[in-house]
């Protein structure tokens, strides 16, 4: 799955298109009637003798018993579209379909249990061996988080002996971005759309299966569609044929090729009038599919010009060494989508933002992202689709790598964007901030602690992604790249096409260990991967003393980890590769590589390739401030000593003027990384303080308010130069963004905003302005089609001071025809994330709580990001009061996959009490005396 990081990086498994032309205001709609039946079995299934919905006593346990082994489903899917009768504006969209699942049983039973959220109408169980009829008792479906159908039998399910299971099924279309779900888009005419989204639990809300990962098996699909559509699934389709006795509306039924063994969170289909364009792959046939205007006008060319040498990259000696496996691979741009994409074996689903761009409208950083996701996404064809965890508490093998692996996809196909160093900007420091909570978890969870759908999609956070990718990166290099790959190739051999735990992916390494490396790679990496956070380790360059504790922000650890901790030193004089990397493995000792020599300075963790935090002595800490921005330093650690001294700050570990020192000399730094890591970490100051006095002289202090700029032009640091600016008050900033968008106001059929600048330039130019420009700002996005240029609008909207209009813009929020569902939580933290808006945006989200639980629940890690964003300023014990009320207000089954994310959100509440109380005067007169000693 992508990034919902997040990334991302998520989510979908079948999408059917359905059209509705709007003519002259009256809606006419495409209605699909009674078909024949499509099933495997030769006559009519019995009706079971008794059918029990929604039982009050649990089922005996929340995983399937493994008793049953599916071999192989034939699934056959209808979508329906039927009209309200009071209202011909008004549709209720349905599907029905019958599945046939082979299975084995390895265990005698005369019960059957498998997953199912759909009204089922009939079933049969037949004995293939004895090529008879078993005859049905009842049926049970539970309506709570196991959502398990029960099928009880008459007669006995034999050890060894094969059996098939035929239900037949129907099922609403919603909008709630889960499953089957309603989509829409614009185009001449206007036009509707129906898309699900699946992983991790969703397969059973399409047709009743095994929903477990490790309940693998091959899935041939039929899908009964309209004419003037095309069906896609995760297999080329095998043909098409018209069902002849329709007259106008003449439906046709597409069958597709029996897949490979996958799990049920990988099946996908579409259903669509999308265009397509192809990619070059020597074997693989690829293609990108979209809306017809999107692909006309080349918006889908750059994905499609790097897809084939991503794809073919990762089939090279230098990555995985294997062939992909299916013979085709589609992708296609969704309208509506809970999170970044999905790696759907043979049909990866994208949201359009992570697959579309437009020349001269996107920005760069837009293209960046798209080519992360769809290297992303690639990568899981291996690491989750060819070989998969064997349960969700192992997600992070899936998403981890995949988020590790990206990197090095984009670096082949875009090489001057040195992308490998930002996953230190885009993951390892932001991972840090969640893993120094003790709210934190492990990356790898007790199996028995995952159960429910709420606890799976809990995983599907930062530290699954992020550390996960950040782990694997300082093992690789610990062991040698080389190494490395040659281990997760033999791995991925062995496995292909079945599931693993954690521990098979170590013995692999350990089997092609370097001889000249002594490391037990189980051993050292429990430590990494089975204890939640990390250490900070601390170096006294006087005496060479080095040792490690648990690093917290709020408060001492009480947990007693060690870590395996691999340490590459530089010393002053010395080239970074002169000293071979240290280990520490116990709580203290003394090395002499670490003790400095004639007062020189000593540096660790070089290019932070270890995931830990570093903190020194205070002689040996003056002397890398005073060096920071030279080119002694290596570029990534300027940042990631600018961030390391920040929040050892914040967790007590040094004084918090060390950590604003380290900004002092950023005016002779032109690189990207020491500026964006000192932005980040002065914003805390700014959440901290912008409602308080101590924000008056940050604004005037001579770090942010010099009249000239002092970023260099390259494409990140002039933004973030126009928004350090233009949000400080600098007059000439902010007429300049004023005129910009005035003129685009003024002539709107032209935009004269350079498309890197642009949500930067209409964010301070609403923020500056009235209702004027806000409206012509919504007015845009009511009308653009192009999906970034939606998102830089709707990001801008958040930035006015009216607080009436914010008032106005949460209320959109509700509505699915003003803002979609799939962006209403990311406006919603928008609006929160300014100073004007976070206090009604807060109450806005408890106020309607049940309202988004209810029909925003289908995006991972949506909750958390909107507990986090909307409370990510929490100082005081108010607000402290009121997330524990709010806490308090709900049971864990209302709070569903928030209920981590709250603890989290009070956690960190308590942390930012704390630190503004001890810190407040200490960082308020510092900024006097800097202020005073510039002007």
């Amino acid at each position: 799955m992508a990034i919902g990081i997040y990334i991302s990086k998520v989510l979908a498994i079948a999408t059917v298109v359905m059209t509705v032309s709007s003519i002259g205001g009256i809606i006419t709609m495409m209605i699909v009637y009674e078909t024949e039946r499509i099933k495997m079995n030769p006559t009519p299934p019995p009706t079971p003798n008794a059918t029990i919905l929604y039982p009050t006593g649990p089922p005996p346990n929340l995983r399937l018993p493994g008793n049953l082994i599916p071999e192989r489903y034939e699934l056959v899917l209808q979508p329906r579209l039927y009209t309200f009768v009071n209202n011909a504006t008004n549709q209720s969209l349905i599907f029905t379909g019958n599945s046939t699942v082979y299975f084995r049983c390895v265990e005698k039973t005369k019960t059957i249990f498998l997953h199912s959220k759909q009204n089922v109408t009939d079933v049969t169980v037949k004995d293939l061996d004895n090529k008879k009829t078993i005859n049905v008792k009842n049926t049970i479906l539970y309506n709570n988080e196991s959502n398990f159908l029960e099928i009880r039998l008459e007669g006995v399910l034999e050890e060894d002996g094969n059996y098939s299971l035929f239900t037949a099924f129907e099922g609403e279309l919603l909008d709630d971005l889960a499953g089957f779900y309603m989509s829409s888009y614009k185009k001449e005419p206007s036009t509707k759309d129906d898309t699900t989204q699946m992983q991790p639990t969703d397969a059973r809300k399409v047709f009743p299966c095994f929903d477990e990962p490790a309940m693998k098996a091959e899935f041939k699909v039929t899908i009964i569609h309209r004419f003037g559509t095309h069906a896609l699934a995760n297999e080329k389709a095998t043909g098409e044929k018209p069902i002849s006795f329709y007259c106008h509306t003449r439906p046709k039924v597409t069958r597709f090729q029996t897949t490979k063994k996958m799990s049920t969170y990988l099946l996908a289909f579409t259903v669509s009038d999308f265009h397509s364009i192809v990619s070059k792959h020597e074997r693989v046939e690829i293609k990108t599919y979209a809306r017809p205007e999107a692909i006309k006008a080349g918006h889908a060319k750059y994905a499609a010009d790097i897809t084939g040498n991503i794809l073919a990259f990762y089939e090279s000696k230098e990555v995985f060494g294997m062939i992909y496996p299916l013979s085709k691979l589609d992708q296609i741009a969704l309208p509506d989508f809970s999170a970044g994409a999905m790696e759907n074996w043979g049909l990866v689903t994208y949201r359009e933002t992570a697959l579309l761009y437009e020349e001269g409208v996107s920005s760069t950083s837009n293209k960046e992202w798209i080519a992360t996701v769809i290297a992303h996404e690639l990568a899981h064809q291996w690491f989750g689709n060819l070989v998969t965890m064997k349960w969700w508490n192992d997600l992070w093998l899936n998403e981890g790598f995949a988020t590790y692996i990206s990197y090095m996809g984009v670096d082949h196909i875009e090489p001057k964007w040195n992308i490998k160093d930002l996953i230190v900007l885009n993951d390892i420091q932001t991972v840090f901030q969640v893993d120094s909570l003790a709210s934190s978890h492990p990356l790898s969870s007790n199996e028995d602690d995952v159960q429910t759908p709420s606890d799976i999609t809990e995983l599907f956070d930062s530290i699954t992604y992020s550390k996960g990718a950040a782990v694997l990166r300082m093992l690789s290099d610990y062991l040698k790249d080389r190494v490395f790959m040659d281990g997760v190739k033999k791995y991925l051999q062995a496995f292909q096409y079945s599931n693993v735990v954690h521990k098979d992916l170590w013995e692999y390494l350990q089997k092609v260990k370097d001889d000249t490396v002594v490391l037990p790679v189980a051993e050292v990496m429990a430590t990494w991967t089975m204890q939640m956070g990390y250490p900070v380790i601390t170096i006294n360059t006087t005496t060479g003393d080095v040792s490690q504790e648990h690093f917290l922000l709020i408060q001492p650890s009480d947990y007693n980890y060690t870590w395996h901790v691999p340490i590459k030193v530089m010393k002053e004089g010395l080239a970074p590769t002169a000293l071979p990397t240290q280990v520490l493995a116990v709580p203290k000792e003394r090395k002499s590589a670490f003790k400095s020599e004639d007062g020189k300075w000593v540096l660790a963790n070089i290019n932070c390739m270890g995931y830990f935090r570093v903190n020194y002595d205070p002689a040996n800490w003056d002397r890398l401030i005073h060096l920071i921005y030279s080119q002694e330093i290596p570029l990534i650690n300027r940042g990631q000593l600018i961030d390391d001294a920040f929040n050892l700050a914040r967790a007590k570990h040094i004084n918090v003027t060390l950590a604003l020192r380290t900004t002092k000399y950023l005016r002779n730094d032109t690189e990207y990384i020491p500026w964006e890591s000192a932005l980040r970490n002065l914003d805390y100051f700014i959440l901290m303080f912008d409602r308080s006095e101590v924000y008056g002289p940050m604004q005037v202090n001579c770090f942010f308010s010099h009249n000239h700029l002092i970023f260099p032009l390259c494409k990140y640091n002039q933004i973030n130069a126009i928004s350090v600016a233009c949000s400080n008050d600098i007059e000439d900033c902010q007429k300049m963004a004023k005129k910009l968008f005035d003129n685009w106001m003024t002539n709107n059929t032209s935009n004269p905003i350079q498309p890197n600048l642009k949500a930067t330039i209409y964010c301070q130019a609403i923020a500056a302005g009235g209702e004027k420009e806000w409206e012509f700002a919504w007015g845009k996005f009511q009308n653009t089609t192009t999906a970034s240029e939606k998102d830089k609008l709707r990001f801008a909207l958040s930035c006015t001071r009216k607080i009436w209009l914010l008032n106005r813009y949460l209320e959109y929020t509700l509505n699915p025809d003003k803002i979609r569902k799939m962006d209403a939580i990311s406006t919603i933290n928008y609006i929160a994330r300014n100073v004007a808006g976070q206090a009604i945006a807060w109450n806005f989200v408890r106020a309607h709580w049940n309202y988004i639980s209810l029909e925003y629940g289908g995006g991972i890690m949506s909750f958390g990001r909107l507990i986090e964003g909307v409370t990510q300023r929490f100082s005081t014990d108010f607000e402290l009061q009121e997330l524990r009320q709010f806490q308090s207000d709900y049971n864990e089954e209302e709070l569903g996959s928030a209920s981590r994310a709250l603890e989290q959100a009070i956690e960190r509440t308590q942390a930012n009490i704390k630190w503004v109380k001890e810190n407040k005067q200490t960082v308020l007169e510092w900024f006097r005396k800097e202020s005073s000693e510039s002007s």
